[in-house]
């Protein structure tokens, strides 16, 4: 079986080790005259006092955004977000960053490859805790967000990790109710929403009925790599995280599912768009790039981890699943029978960081799946 590791992204790894209560270093003299200087041009208006800011905001916001802290990933509001919208400052409610932008890094934390407005988010250098890392602050409210990487999968490389605590999220139907109407142009373009059929001049919208619903479905066919490279691309599948779901052990990492000792398969989450793509249509491919007769094996990866596998949410789900595996049991394509296990799905837990989106990072890296005809 082939060993595939490669290097953790250093700012995930320092993040998880830090855990809760990561704080970044003390401001300068400059830094603050930088800050109330560029936010006084703005709007000539004062950063509520900390009384008023703790008045408004919860304990968890007001650590964060006062006192540098950090949330614990994967136990925060936004990280598994998929819906359309933009995130914007808890405080001034100035646009920070957009769901366009948004990917799953595997850190826990919400990530976004940049930001809505440049001039709205300021970096400093933290120096802080003995590493050298570039924190990330809003303009106005002058509101510790996060820190910015060079680990991201964007054009520029750069991935913004924010915590939820120091944004809030204003889902695409409700921006021009919300006052954000100017913000809406992006998603027009990107076909998410369209114009009202009005004949107004103004930026008014409707969400389209595809943003109203989202589905997941969670699927294991060997290497979990090769599966996301095909289903990334694939028409109406609109996000994919590998991870690792069957099994009861908690909290397992890669060494431990290769073992073969948790019960997990390496698996795909996938969040779908059902007006786009069926469930069924979705099964339709799994069972095109991957061989399903094979029992805990697919080519030369061996292993119960490598099992085939459709872990269902719902009872719709299971019922499709045991349809669709009929009907490619009886085709003829496969000379043996199908060994495919369909349970209810499990807690599925996240793989790291280097694990997502491997093969879009890594070209050349190891791969086994094909979409068969």
């Amino acid at each position: 079986m082939p060993v595939r590791m490669t290097q953790i992204g250093l700012g995930v790894l320092l993040a998880l080790t830090l855990g809760l209560a990561v704080s970044c270093g003390s401001k300068s003299a400059a830094d603050v005259t930088k800050s109330q200087t560029s936010s006084k041009a703005m709007n000539d208006s004062k950063k509520p006092s900390a009384e008023e800011l703790r008045s408004k905001l919860d304990p968890l916001q007001f650590a964060v955004t006062q006192q540098c802290g950090t949330e614990p990933p994967f136990r925060n509001a936004y990280w598994d977000n998929h819906k359309p919208g933009i995130y914007v400052d808890v405080i001034s409610g100035k646009p920070l960053f957009s769901s366009l932008d948004k990917f799953d890094s595997g850190s826990g934390w919400p990530s976004f490859t940049k930001p809505v407005n440049g001039q709205e988010v300021v970096e400093k250098q933290d120096a802080s805790h003995g590493m050298a890392r570039t924190e990330v602050r809003s303009k106005e409210a002058d509101s510790h967000l996060g820190h910015v990487f060079t680990d991201g999968p964007g054009p520029n490389g750069l991935r913004y990790c924010i915590n939820s605590a120091s944004l809030k999220f204003i889902p695409v139907e409700k921006m021009e109710e919300a006052g954000y109407g100017a913000q809406l142009g992006p998603f027009v373009k990107a076909g998410l929403i369209k114009p009202k059929a009005t004949g107004s001049s103004t930026a008014s919208v409707e969400a389209s009925s595809s943003t109203q619903k989202t589905e997941t479905a969670i699927l294991a066919g060997g290497c979990f790599w090769g599966m996301e490279e095909i289903l990334r691309k694939i028409p109406g599948i609109i996000e994919t995280t590998v991870g690792y779901s069957g099994g009861d052990f908690p909290n397992p990492d890669y060494k431990l599912v290769c073992t073969g000792r948790t019960g997990h398969a390496e698996a795909v989450r996938i969040v779908f768009d059902p007006a786009k793509i069926t469930y069924e249509q979705v099964l339709g491919y799994f069972f095109r790039m991957h061989d399903p007769t094979t029992l805990n094996q697919q080519h030369n990866d061996i292993g119960s981890q490598y099992r085939s596998a459709i872990f269902y949410t719902t009872e719709e789900q299971k019922a499709t699943a045991e349809k669709v595996k009929a009907q490619v049991d009886k085709s003829g394509k496969w000379k043996r029978p199908i060994v495919t296990e369909i349970t209810k799905a499990k807690q599925f837990y996240v793989a790291e960081d280097y694990h997502q989106k491997y093969l879009e990072k890594n070209p050349h890296g190891y791969n086994c799946h094909v979409l068969r005809d």
